[in-house]
């Protein structure tokens, strides 16, 4: 009977070891996120970090939030066809435009700038960084006054984001989507490095057609390789 006791009282000892192991091992989870494959005692606030990130520059281009001044420079491409074929419906006037600054732009200004050449201080397009807290990922989108593509300020402005996404908000993957019958905007991801994934046929509903998308990512290994970090 003694031995039967013994031998019980044991393994209590045994479960509530594995028990306090277990609780152990969730602190540690919850104090840490992996910082580039690296465990680190704190977590990202992505809101925080785009928040004091709300003003970038590259080599051409300053990416800033966008504000109801720039309906005019919007509306030059918003209001063309060709140029918004992929991305939104057209632009009928300046007021639509500044309808669509106010609600998209600066209702929930984080992660979304306006592309502003340097040299003349005119908005020529958008970007926006989309991240996903609960998957530690991200989804980039962009839009281009027509009059300025073939010229890499797309990728230059995408280069920044992704460094944001990856040196400052840690994320693991950042990912773009495109219609299939768009592969000028295949060619922009590429650019930055992001690998053809797959297709979702029958994706979404645009513009009154089924669309299929065509989904391209980049991890941060890839990145970290392709920019020797």
């Amino acid at each position: 009977m003694l031995d039967t006791y013994d031998f019980q009282l044991k393994l209590v000892v045994i479960k509530l070891s594995l028990i306090q192991c277990w609780l152990i091992i969730v602190v540690m989870i919850n104090l840490a996120y992996v910082k580039g494959g690296e465990m680190v005692k704190e977590e990202v606030n992505y809101v925080l970090v785009l928040a004091e990130n709300q003003r970038m520059e590259t080599k051409r281009l300053v990416l800033r939030p966008v504000v109801l001044e720039d309906a005019p420079d919007m509306f030059e491409y918003a209001s063309d066809e060709e140029n918004v074929e992929f991305v939104f419906p057209r632009h009928h006037s300046v007021e639509d435009t500044r309808i669509n600054i106010a609600k998209y732009f600066m209702e929930n200004p984080l992660g979304k700038y306006g592309l502003e050449l340097k040299e003349s201080k005119k908005l020529i397009g958008t970007v926006d960084l989309r991240i996903s807290e609960e998957h530690a990922s991200a989804e980039v989108g962009y839009t281009l006054n027509k009059a300025y593509w073939g010229q890499g300020y797309v990728p230059e402005a995408c280069e920044a984001l992704l460094e944001l996404g990856f040196l400052k908000c840690y994320l693991f993957r950042i990912a773009s989507k495109h219609d299939i019958r768009n592969p000028r905007s295949g060619r922009v991801m590429e650019k930055i490095g992001m690998q053809k994934e797959g297709l979702i046929p029958n994706a979404r509903i645009h513009k009154g057609q089924s669309v299929t998308d065509v989904i391209r990512g980049i991890t941060i290994d890839e990145w970290k390789k392709r920019n020797e970090i």
